[in-house]
């Protein structure tokens, strides 16, 4: 017996650049320690699950060390594969079920649009080690439901951030988010992220991150639409919006792998 399995890089049209992920479809859930092995195995930051259920779909998402309740490109490369791969009719939105609730996928030309929750941060101390194992000065640190936001002087400090992952795998944060103004013309803000302690040293792009992101620049820029762009090595571009208590995160992806796993 085989499953399909596939890999899309997401919030890029251009293959090997913006974040893969792995996009199981399974006829029926599966145990939670396959589904592990499965990502482990994968090597992606993460690995999402999906199973039809009627008119919608149950999703899960793994990195290669635990399971996350909340992964935006992999939620872009599952809407993506669904979509392209037949698995449920082009021009209906796709509604998800998970671990924070459900979420919706919307096409809206050649981009997708999901429906997230934000998660607004709130200022805290820095935890203690952040500065010495990021090797930069913090300006300001947030705390949201799944990362800590810190702010930098500029682009250039973000784009050239080399944090120490030895070190900031001992700094008590689940997950770090550096961001600071865009000097690249056409967009607002620029960021990073780095989560050790998942098994991801540093995630190409981010759309989770930018459940906070958004709040965040929204209160500082006063606006409410957003074009953000994730430095990574591989980057990544992000149409943003607030609605209300809700983040519009627009991306765009490309299939690279499709396969089958032998179960």
């Amino acid at each position: 017996m085989s499953v399909p399995i596939f890999v899309a890089d997401a919030f890029t049209l251009k293959a090997f650049t913006g974040n893969p992920a792995g996009v199981c479809v399974l006829p029926a859930p599966r145990e939670v320690e396959w589904m592990q092995s499965v990502a482990r195995e994968m090597k992606h930051s993460e690995t999402a699950f999906v199973v039809p259920q009627g008119d919608s779909f149950s999703l899960r998402w793994f990195t290669p060390e635990v399971e996350v309740s909340l992964c935006g490109h992999a939620t872009l490369a599952t809407a993506h594969i669904l979509w392209a791969q037949g698995f449920a009719p082009r021009g209906h939105d796709i509604r998800f079920s998970t671990a924070s609730g459900v979420l919706t996928a919307h096409q809206s030309g050649d981009w997708i649009e999901l429906d997230f929750p934000a998660h607004p941060e709130r200022a805290c101390a820095a935890p203690a080690g952040l500065d010495s194992a990021l090797h930069a000065k913090l300006l300001y640190v947030g705390l949201s439901e799944s990362h800590t936001l810190v702010l930098l002087n500029s682009e250039r400090t973000v784009r050239e951030l080399r944090p120490d992952f030895v070190k900031l795998r001992d700094v008590d944060v689940r997950a770090v988010v550096v961001t600071a103004p865009a000097e690249t013309l056409g967009y607002d803000f620029v960021s990073r992220m780095f989560a050790p302690r998942l098994g991801i040293d540093e995630d190409p792009v981010t759309g989770s991150a930018h459940c906070c992101l958004a709040p965040y620049w929204q209160s500082r820029l006063h606006k409410s639409e957003f074009m953000a762009l994730q430095v990574s090595e591989r980057g990544g571009v992000l149409r943003v919006r607030i609605s209300g208590d809700r983040v519009i995160l627009g991306g765009q992806a490309v299939t690279v792998v499709k396969g089958e796993l032998a179960v």
